[in-house]
């Protein structure tokens, strides 16, 4: 993992819904030091602003999941007019996303927002953009300046639009668009410098992964402006969250990218749990509830194994508030192993489940009890953590895998065919004699 990459700091929010800082570590205008802020998470709402009371509950449910900011479309003037009832309804910052009328921007910041979102590829007059810059500074609003594959070609202009895409569609695709975007930035980002305003964040996304690690990975050589990642235009949960998180993973691994928006044509919820599971792979923020891992696919399990992850998944989603890693396991070849590494494990044999705590053997109970019996042990552990009485990620004892042949084990076929010349019964080697 290679170190953060240091940027001008960006605070979104008020005291109200709470300040979440995006980048840091580079001195502030006024010379005051800055730390990088975790990475964070956003989204955007799936239905319309104007729909107050359903646009409130969205946004609520959105921060409920773990969603730092979230952002709302303002595509008329009675959106902008609902920010107004939205705004004292919720306890996150809220960032109005503005496309072609600059107006807009200007009613979102009236309204109370939080923060702007503006596209150079659909408002780019000076004195609009001046206008919306001033706006913002007067209140001390940061802005986002995100350019898309999608918007960031001249589309009213169609012989421009034709030159470009002749372009960007020529046998260097790739550096084309990146020329384009860059370029684009450059020229709107002027206008920012000349109003002496510094509190942005930029975005380059597209819907191909590679251009979209090309595009951040180079503009983070050129600008020092915190970088919002993202994958436009992802698809559907199935094949977005491997398109996302190919691009997002990749540049964060670098140290590029200080706040992520995972997008799917889908519930938002699900871009908020799969921005915060890869935060928390990646080691960028700390885990807030279980750490669940469980087998595979294989032939050796030997219960309902996939049953079984997710009733604990569910059950333990809704009881357990700590990072307590979990290992539900199938068998007895990698169940050892992994029961060692976790907190709480579980690993199976013969419709069997055998739960170990810490690496300490706590329980052989049968398949139908495994369930109760692991949520039991881990709401036991999280209380002894709470009061003090342990630590996550304490390893106490080795432990000995069971003998495969044994009580546990699948080997009975094989001593009743004579293939066996010894075992163990009750923990002492018996040696069988053959016929």
């Amino acid at each position: 993992m290679h170190p953060r990459r240091p940027t001008r700091q960006v605070r979104v929010g008020d005291d109200r819904v709470g300040i979440v800082r995006i980048g840091g570590g580079l001195p502030a205008r006024d010379g005051t030091p800055t730390t990088p802020a975790p990475v964070s998470v956003q989204t955007m709402t799936a239905g319309y602003t104007h729909k107050v009371d359903s646009c409130v509950a969205e946004i609520n449910k959105l921060a409920a999941a773990g969603a730092d900011i979230v952002r709302v479309a303002v595509p008329e003037k009675k959106d902008t007019e609902a920010l107004r009832e939205i705004l004292p309804q919720v306890r996150v910052p809220i960032v109005a996303d503005v496309h072609f009328h600059f107006q807009r921007a200007l009613e979102a910041i009236e309204a109370g927002v939080h923060k702007i979102r503006l596209n150079p590829g659909n408002i780019n007059d000076r004195k609009q953009v001046i206008d919306v810059i001033q706006a913002c500074k007067a209140r001390g609003l940061p802005i986002r300046v995100g350019v898309n594959e999608g918007s960031i070609i001249e589309r009213r202009d169609k012989q421009k639009r034709m030159k470009e895409l002749g372009q960007v569609f020529s046998e260097h695709k790739h550096g084309y668009l990146l020329a384009i975007m860059i370029t684009k930035l450059e020229e709107y980002l002027d206008i920012f410098y000349e109003q002496d305003f510094y509190d942005i964040t930029i975005s380059a996304k597209s819907m191909d992964p590679a251009i979209v690690i090309d595009a951040y990975t180079e503009i983070s050589k050129r600008f020092d402006h915190p970088l919002h990642l993202g994958v436009t235009h992802a698809g559907p949960k199935e094949t977005g969250t491997i398109r996302s998180v190919v691009a997002l993973g990749g540049l964060l691994i670098n140290g590029i990218g200080d706040t992520i928006r995972i997008s799917y044509a889908n519930d938002p919820v699900y871009e908020v749990q799969d921005g915060l599971e890869l935060l928390y792979c990646l080691g960028l923020r700390e885990r807030r509830g279980v750490d669940l891992i469980a087998c595979p696919t294989c032939g050796r399990i030997q219960v309902d194994l996939f049953t079984l992850v997710q009733d604990v998944r569910k059950a333990l989603a809704e009881k357990v508030h700590l990072p307590i890693k979990v290992a539900v396991m199938g068998c007895v070849v990698n169940g050892p192993g992994e029961a060692e590494g976790a907190d709480v494990a579980v690993f199976a044999g013969d419709r069997r489940g055998i739960i170990y705590v810490q690496g300490e053997k706590v329980a052989n109970v049968p398949e139908e009890q495994i369930l109760e019996r692991l949520l039991a042990e881990c709401l036991a552990f999280q209380e002894r953590v709470e009061r003090g009485e342990a630590k996550l990620g304490e390893k106490k004892v080795d432990i000995i895998p069971p003998d495969p042949i044994g009580e546990l084990g699948s080997g009975f076929e094989k001593i009743a065919a004579n293939k066996v010349d010894r075992v163990t019964v009750g923990g002492t080697p018996v040696t069988l004699g053959r016929s």
